[in-house]
C-alpha cells in the first residue's frame, strides 16, 4: 500500500474510483457468449429512433461528411471552429451567438474545463442528488468541499449556502430521476445564483428530447454567473463521436474558450457535429420532434406496464429515460442487472449513484417492441428466481421432514392458502409449473402481460397422504430435478 501511494499526484485522486461506463455491449457478449447484434441496451439514453443517418429525410449523409473530415486529416483543426460555433448558435436560438459557444468533446470535457477555470481548493460546490456522477468526478479531482443538498430542496436552498458556494450544478432534465424543472424555476434559482455570485451550471445533454421551450441558453449568453451545457450524443444517439458544446456570455465564454484544449475537437468530429447542427430546422427538425413524440407517447405506455410488476414503482416521464425504484421487488439493483445481463438485456444499475442504493434502476424508453422485450425478460427473471426458491425451500422441506417426519404447518403465516384443513408440507409446489390443467390449474392473464401459470385451483398436493407420497420419492438419493421428475410420474400421473 505504502509504494502503491507513493506517486507525485496530488494524494485525494488516489480515493477516485475510475468510470467503467462504455464498453457493456462488448463485456456481455463476451461474458454470457451472446452476439452482440442480440443485446438490447437499455442502460444507455440515447435518441430512441436511432441516429439520423439511419433516416434519409434528414438529408444527412453519413459517407459524404466522413469525406469531409478525412480530407482534412494532415492538418491541424481551426482551432477558432467558426463553422462549429455559427452552427450551434443557430441550432440553440433563443438570440445566442457563435461568441457565446464553447466547443467540446463531448459533456465530460465541458464539465471538467468549467471546473478546472472556476474552482479552487476548498471552494464549497453543492452537488443536488441523485444527478449524473461526472459532475463529483472533476470537482473531486480539483479538490473542492462537496456539499449534498437532495433535488427536493433545490428551490429553498438557504442564501447562506448559496453565499459561500462556488458553483450549484443543476441537470435539466435531471439524470437519473427525469425531473424536469421550467424555465421559470431555473430564472428564480438564476436570479439567486447572480446575486451570491454562484456559477449556475445547467446541464441541458436531454432538453431536445424532452421539452426544448425550457432551455435557459438565452440566460447564459448573457449573465456570467449562468453556463449551459448541450450534448450531441444524445440527441442523436452518436456516443461514439465525442461532442459538445457549453454556452456561456462573451467574456466567460472568451476565457473559457482559451482555457480549453487546442484542437480538442478532430477534423472527422468537427465534420460529424457541424453537419448534425446544421440540420434543417433545428430541434424542430421532424427527426427531433417524432424522437419527443415518440418517447412521451411510448413512454406512458412503459411505465404503466413497469407498475405493473410486484416490487416496481416507475417514476415521471419527462425523456428518455425512467427511474424505477425497487426497494420492494425480490431483487435489488445489482442482483436484477446482472440476470438481465445474462439474457441480453442491459440495464442501469443505479447503486452507485449517491443516495440511491441498491433500491433502484435506470431504463431507456426504447419502441415498443423492444420495451416489450425488457417486461418479458423481467417475466423470465421472476420464473426463475421463484424456481430456485422453491428448490431451496424444497431442500430444507426433505431436511426437516428426514429429522421430525411429514406434517402440516399450521403456524405457517400463510395457512390455510387454498381451504381449512390443509397440508402445508409444501409452501412451493415441487412441480410448478406443471402446465397440467387436470390439476385444477390453469394459465391467466398476467400483470405483466402475458399468461402465468396458476395453481389457485389445485389442492392434490396439500393432501396429507399424497404431500407423503411424494416426500418419500424425493427423499432417496439422487439428483433433486430428477427426482421431480420420478415423484411426478410414480405419485401425480397415478392420481390424474
Amino acid at each position: 500500500m505504502s509504494e502503491q501511494r507513493s506517486v507525485p499526484l496530488r494524494k485525494h485522486l488516489l480515493d477516485l474510483k475510475p468510470c467503467r461506463h462504455g464498453g457493456l455491449v462488448q463485456e456481455t457478449s463476451e461474458t454470457y457468449g451472446i452476439p452482440e447484434s442480440e443485446i438490447l441496451d437499455f442502460s444507455a439514453n440515447f435518441n430512441p429512433l436511432g441516429n439520423p443517418f439511419e433516416h434519409p429525410e434528414s438529408g444527412l449523409n453519413f459517407d459524404e461528411i466522413l469525406n469531409t473530415g478525412f480530407k482534412r486529416l494532415t492538418e491541424y483543426p481551426d482551432n477558432r471552429y467558426p463553422e462549429f460555433r455559427e452552427a450551434a448558435a443557430k441550432f440553440v436560438g433563443l438570440g445566442v451567438s457563435p461568441k457565446n459557444i464553447i466547443p467540446g468533446n463531448g459533456s465530460t470535457e465541458i464539465i471538467r474545463l468549467v471546473v478546472e477555470c472556476v474552482i479552487e481548493k476548498g471552494d464549497i460546490v453543492l452537488l443536488p442528488w441523485p444527478t449524473f456522477g461526472e459532475y463529483e468526478m472533476q470537482c473531486r479531482i480539483m479538490g473542492a468541499e462537496l456539499q449534498y443538498p437532495s433535488q427536493d430542496e433545490v428551490e429553498t436552498l438557504p442564501d447562506e449556502l448559496l453565499e459561500k458556494a462556488k458553483i450549484l450544478f443543476i441537470c435539466n432534465p435531471n439524470n437519473p430521476t427525469g425531473k424536469l424543472r421550467t424555465r421559470e424555476e431555473i430564472k428564480a434559482l438564476a436570479e439567486r445564483c447572480t446575486k451570491h455570485k454562484t456559477l449556475l451550471f445547467v446541464d441541458e445533454a436531454f432538453i431536445e428530447l424532452s421539452d426544448p421551450v425550457q432551455s435557459v441558453a438565452d440566460l447564459a449568453a448573457s449573465n456570467n454567473y449562468v453556463f449551459v451545457m448541450r450534448s450531441l450524443t444524445k440527441d442523436f444517439a452518436i456516443p461514439g463521436i465525442r461532442m459538445g458544446f457549453g454556452i456561456a456570455s462573451p467574456e466567460v465564454a472568451e476565457i473559457l474558450d482559451t482555457a480549453r484544449l487546442s484542437w480538442n475537437l478532430g477534423t472527422v468530429a468537427n465534420a460529424v457535429a457541424t453537419s448534425l447542427l446544421n440540420i434543417e430546422g433545428g430541434i424542430e427538425h421532424p427527426y427531433l420532434k417524432n424522437a419527443r413524440t415518440m418517447i412521451r407517447e411510448e413512454g406512458k405506455i412503459f411505465k404503466a406496464k413497469l407498475d405493473r410488476i410486484r416490487g416496481f414503482q416507475a417514476g415521471e416521464v419527462n425523456v428518455n429515460f425512467i427511474l424505477v425504484n425497487i426497494s420492494k421487488f425480490m431483487l435489488d439493483s445489482t442482483e436484477l442487472t446482472a440476470r438481465l445481463a445474462a439474457r441480453g438485456v442491459l440495464i442501469r444499475d443505479c447503486s452507485s449513484l449517491r443516495g440511491l442504493g441498491k433500491d433502484y434502476i435506470r431504463l431507456a424508453v426504447r419502441t415498443a417492441e423492444e420495451n416489450d422485450r425488457l417486461i418479458a425478460a423481467i417475466g423470465d427473471v421472476i420464473t426463475q428466481w421463484g424456481k430456485e426458491q422453491a428448490k431451496q425451500e424444497l431442500k430444507n422441506v426433505i431436511e426437516k421432514a428426514s429429522e421430525e417426519g411429514i406434517g402440516g404447518r399450521k403456524t405457517c403465516e400463510y395457512y390455510p392458502c387454498h381451504f381449512e384443513g390443509q397440508n402445508c408440507t409444501f409452501c412451493f409446489c415441487p412441480f410448478y409449473p406443471c402446465e397440467d390443467e387436470r390439476t385444477g390449474g390453469r394459465w391467466i392473464q398476467s400483470s405483466r402481460g402475458g399468461k402465468v401459470w396458476s395453481c389457485v385451483d389445485c389442492h392434490l398436493v396439500h393432501k396429507t397422504e399424497t404431500a407423503q407420497k411424494i416426500l418419500d420419492c424425493l427423499m432417496q438419493e439422487g439428483d433433486t430435478d430428477e427426482l421431480v421428475k420420478v415423484a411426478w410420474k410414480k405419485v401425480m400421473e397415478p392420481i390424474l
